[in-house]
């Protein structure tokens, strides 16, 4: 069994068959007739059709993007591990923690953007890397709070050296 959330809101239980095109939906019997051509969907339900893209695949959060009928909707999966992690109170404790950014490659660091105790969200620019005559935007893979900053402005660095540390 699965517990979907989309967009935050209405909350789905979905118990598939192996096929995944039959199944219970909320408790209720279901039944879809999909037609799949170049990553994009055609599905049947209920006697009314959906054309339905996946966008993005978030698979450490557990999330998908998805377009249907040309509207964005964002699906949260839980399933049983998670309900079980959450009844023991270790909501999260497969996810791996992030503690701190390394250099993708060697270079000169052009821009820093933040500074030690700074409270950054997920994909927020951080440093701004040269590196073989390119700007290389580093963004944080984290919400998070910044413990220390490893590195100088106009700085050469080597490939892995720490460029931040989270608490």
């Amino acid at each position: 069994m699965y517990h979907a959330t989309v967009n935050n809101s209405s909350k789905w239980d979905v118990e598939p068959d192996a096929s995944g095109y039959t199944g219970k939906l909320n408790g209720e019997n279901y039944q879809l007739d999909v037609v799949e051509e170049n990553g994009r969907y055609h599905i049947l339900y209920n006697n009314e059709s959906y054309n339905v893209e996946v966008v993005e695949i978030k698979k450490a959060e557990k999330q998908m993007i998805i377009r249907v009928n040309n509207n964005l909707h964002t699906v949260q999966l839980k399933d049983r591990l998670d309900d079980l992690l959450k009844s023991l109170g270790m909501e999260g404790a497969g996810q791996a923690k992030v503690r701190e950014i390394k250099a993708p490659m060697p270079g000169m660091v052009l821009n820093i953007m933040i500074e030690a105790g700074a409270v950054v969200a997920k994909d927020q620019a951080l440093i701004i890397l040269e590196a073989m005559k390119m700007e290389n935007v580093i963004k944080s893979p984290i919400d998070g709070t910044v413990k220390r900053v490893g590195v100088n402005q106009g700085v050469a660095v080597e490939k892995n050296t720490i460029l931040i540390e989270f608490e």
